[in-house]
């Protein structure tokens, strides 16, 4: 806003004394509008700031338009610790916007002030304590100042006493106290004054403490005290006083103890009342023999090193009837047959109690209130003698008898003296006046045990598992409480071969297997059981029925045959006339079934009788058919299943098994004889692998690394030569050179003789001419097929792999291609034109004979494609 001169009287200087209260003025100003600004005064006066920062003054009003500053009192203004000097700066405005701000400097004046204690003095009034007997020596030192630093004057009031004090606030004793004497406390006004003569006064006492000078003495004169033995701890003996001159007419402060050594009393060390502290037994040595007690009571007017006097006292104990009668051991177990004659004597009581009081008057004692399960069976002779006799006979196998095995009886052992210390002293009652007799009735064996049946019978399946429970024993015994049967095999129980088949549990009576049972061999087993209560035992029979179950497997004969047949034989015809004969110990041969479970393709061969007979014959069921690629086999491995599944005793079947012997067939189809030659030249590979891998052979697999990638260069070799060949029209016949793992033979075909008898069982196809020729798989001899032929199964892709290592060698045969290949096989021969008539095969070198060839892997070769490993 605009800024005018708005406050009157501003800016000025004031002054204000320190420690000013809140609401003093310091100055008055006023505040004068514009005749524009009727609305008055927009913001009051305000202090906005101030040098230094403080909160000491406040603006109040006075009515209209007039202002004073006053002090806040917070905080009250110290001319010694604060600034001397402050600068407000006031801030008004109307209500125009007319604004103005002028600064009001305020300077504190210093006012003299009252001197001030300090240290403990300035806090609290201080009390000082003198004992007596002490020579004039400095006391206290008075600590104090003025806020204007100026010297200050000690004072001491009352001036009678005997303290002083010096210029410097030192306060001494003038003399030497006596507290018999003297007073015992001093109050003293100390004043201290500036030099403008304002003061300040606190007090301080002084205590005269009193010193020991004085011997104490007794005031009690008796001497001897008597008191009953048992006496309860804290029981009052004598109360025992002395003074101390020290004291005057003051209670005495006095230490009062026992000197000699004892444990049944001890002394109150601020009162002198002499008590009962430990218990006191007037029966028991030394007391029995000497009752009377003698004591050294001292005492002291202070706890240590001060003046003492003592006093010896006597204290007789007299006996009363504190014991009743005491019975070790306090509890008896004695045992009794349950069949023991009445009047039997099982204890004295008497024996084993006693009272121990030393007056005679004191010690009687009597045996009564017998009493507990079963004291109608007892009784005591009479009170005195405490003899304890059986009255009764106890059966415990009556079913009167409760049962119970131990008899709990009590009798009450009671002082004949009076007074009755069972109600003066009824805490010895329940420890030592009960006396517990524990009666056990002893059984007598007196029965067998009785097995629930005289024979048992288990039936039990021939297949049941080893250790399985096959049935129980029970047996009970008659005696109470029943006696611990234990049960065992006596008898029986073993056959051929074992010792034990049957086991019983000692305790339970289950019977469990140990061996496996075999119908066939044993179908029942008898054997005993004895049950035995350590004193009398029982036996009992144990018969277990074997039941047969269908766990044989039929055995049949021949298991394993090979046979040839031709393949033109008559459909019907038993296979060279063989059977198989079959046995089984557990089925009727009449439940026998024959099954050929693999190898038969076409269902070429089936076994007659196909069920009912233990005997059955191999007869060719359909013709075999190679011209039209339906068969392609030459060779059937037939495996024949024979099952059964009945028993040979119908009774007493428990689970219908069947179980299933096996025979293996091997029968080679031989094609029909031919002597077709062939005159063609063809180009043969014949490969002979020797596989010397072992697993344990470290270098095996680089040299498998190696040999191929050389094979791999041979064959591309090879098929530049065989090119090159070709193109002349005259291949020559040469032989590879094995390689350690490998043997390659190359033959080149020339027009020889084959022999007429000669058997072709393998064909494969020429990899140069694409045309198909025949060999034979046992002297290696060949000859270009037939067009007009049909195909036969390609045998010689079965491929002999010798494998050499420690132990010998091993022999692979490689599968026969399926329907689906021959029939490729054939249209491709079909759609191939032959390039001659074929005259004859050539027969390999006698290294080669015996090998078999592989026409796909043959193919691979050649082309370079793949490798023999």
């Amino acid at each position: 806003g605009r800024r005018i001169q708005l406050l009157k009287g501003l800016p000025a200087t004031s002054t204000v004394e320190e420690n000013s209260a809140a609401g003093v003025s310091v100055y008055s100003f006023n505040v004068t509008l514009t005749p524009l600004a009727s609305g008055g005064v927009a913001i009051l006066p305000t202090i906005v700031n101030s040098n230094p920062l403080t909160e000491a003054f406040d603006i109040e009003s006075k009515g209209g338009l007039e202002y004073r500053v006053v002090t806040t009192g917070n905080p009250v203004l110290d001319y010694e610790t604060m600034p001397k000097s402050f600068d407000l700066q006031i801030f008004v405005e109307d209500t125009t916007g007319r604004s103005d701000l002028n600064i009001l400097t305020i300077r504190v004046t210093d006012k003299n002030e009252h001197p001030v204690f300090r240290g403990n003095m300035a806090i609290q009034t201080v009390t000082i304590y003198l004992l007596e007997r002490t020579p004039p020596e400095h006391i206290y030192q008075v600590d104090a100042a003025d806020p204007e630093n100026a010297e200050l004057e000690y004072s001491l009031l009352p001036a009678t006493a005997p303290f002083s004090i010096t210029e410097s606030g030192a306060i001494f004793s003038t003399k030497e106290f006596d507290y018999e004497k003297d007073p015992h406390c001093y109050f003293l006004n100390v004043t201290v004054t500036d030099p403008d003569g304002l003061n300040s006064t606190k007090t301080v006492n002084i205590n005269i403490i009193n010193i020991n000078d004085e011997r104490p003495y007794f005031t009690t004169k008796q001497r001897i005290y008597r008191i009953p033995e048992e006496q309860s701890p804290g029981t009052m003996v004598a109360n025992i006083t002395a003074k101390d001159p020290d004291d005057e007419d003051s209670p005495s402060r006095l230490f009062y103890s026992i000197q000699s050594s004892d444990r049944h009393f001890s002394i109150n060390p601020v009162t002198g009342v002499l008590q009962v502290s430990g218990r006191i037994d007037r029966d028991a040595l030394p007391l029995r023999l000497h009752p009377n007690i003698s004591l050294v009571v001292r005492v002291e007017d202070s706890p240590s090193s001060g003046h003492a006097s003592e006093m010896e006292i006597t204290i007789i104990v007299d006996d009363i009837n504190d014991n009743p009668p005491e019975c070790n051991p306090s509890a008896f177990r004695k045992e009794a047959n349950e069949n023991t004659t009445p009047g039997t004597f099982l204890v004295d009581l008497r024996n084993y109690c006693k009272d121990i009081d030393v007056d005679p008057s004191n010690n009687q004692f009597s045996f009564t209130g017998l009493s507990g399960f079963g004291s109608n069976n007892f009784a005591l002779e009479s009170a005195v003698s405490g003899r304890l006799v059986m009255t009764g006979t106890i059966d415990l196998e009556n079913p009167a008898n409760p049962g119970v095995e131990v008899h709990t009886l009590t009798v009450r052992v009671q002082d004949i003296a009076h007074p009755n210390y069972s109600s003066k002293y009824p805490f010895y009652i329940s420890a030592h006046n009960i006396i517990y007799i524990y009666i056990r009735i002893k059984p007598v064996n007196e029965f067998f045990p009785v097995f629930s049946t005289l024979s048992y019978v288990f039936s039990v399946s021939e297949i049941t598992k080893v250790g399985s429970s096959i049935g129980r024993v029970h047996a009970i015994d008659k005696d109470r409480p029943p006696d611990v049967i234990t049960y065992s095999i006596v008898a029986g129980a073993g056959t051929k071969g074992y010792t034990n088949i049957f086991w019983i549990s000692p305790t339970k009576g289950e019977v469990r297997i140990l061996a496996r049972l075999d119908y066939e061999t044993t179908q029942k087993h008898v054997f005993t059981v004895q049950a035995s209560d350590q004193e009398k035992s029982t036996t009992a029979s144990v018969t277990v029925n074997v039941l047969e179950v269908n766990d044989e497997e039929p055995v049949c004969s021949p298991n394993f045959f090979s046979l040839q047949i031709p393949v033109s034989l008559a459909v019907g015809t038993n296979i060279n006339g063989f059977r198989i004969e079959c046995q089984d110990r557990d089925s009727d041969p009449r439940s026998f079934r024959y099954f050929i479970n693999g190898g038969n393709e076409n269902s070429h061969f089936i076994f007659s009788p196909s069920a009912g007979s233990n005997t059955s014959r191999l007869i060719l069921a359909s013709r075999f058919d190679y011209e039209n690629g339906l068969d392609t086999n030459w060779i059937y491995s037939l495996h024949v299943h024979i099952t059964d599944d009945n028993l040979v005793s119908a009774r007493d079947k428990t689970t219908h098994l069947i179980k299933t012997g096996t025979v293996t067939l091997s029968i080679r189809v031989i094609p029909n004889p031919t002597t077709a030659t062939t005159t063609a030249p063809g180009f043969t590979v014949v490969t002979r692998r020797e596989n010397l891998y072992s697993p344990s052979a470290w270098y095996v697999p680089f040299v498998i690394t190696l040999g191929s990638l050389l094979l791999l260069g041979l064959l591309g070799y090879l098929g530049l030569l065989l090119l090159a060949r070709l193109r002349t029209g005259c291949p020559p016949a040469g032989r590879a050179h094995g390689t350690p793992l490998f043997h390659f033979t190359f033959c080149v075909s020339s027009q020889t003789m084959t022999k007429l008898n000669t058997v072709f069982d393998g064909e494969a196809r020429d990899p140069v001419t694409g045309r198909m020729y025949e060999f034979n798989t046992r002297s290696g001899a060949r000859r270009w097929k037939k067009s007009n032929e049909p195909l036969q199964p390609t045998l010689a892709m079965q491929v002999t792999s010798s494998a050499t290592d420690s132990h010998g060698q091993g022999t692979e045969r490689a599968e026969a291609p399926s329907k689906k290949e021959a029939s490729e096989k054939r249209k491709e021969l079909t759609a191939t034109k032959p390039a001659a008539k074929p005259l004859a095969g050539q027969s390999e070198t006698p290294g080669q004979a015996g090998l078999r060839l592989q026409k796909q892997k043959e193919e691979s070769e050649y082309r370079g494609l793949s490798s023999p490993a």
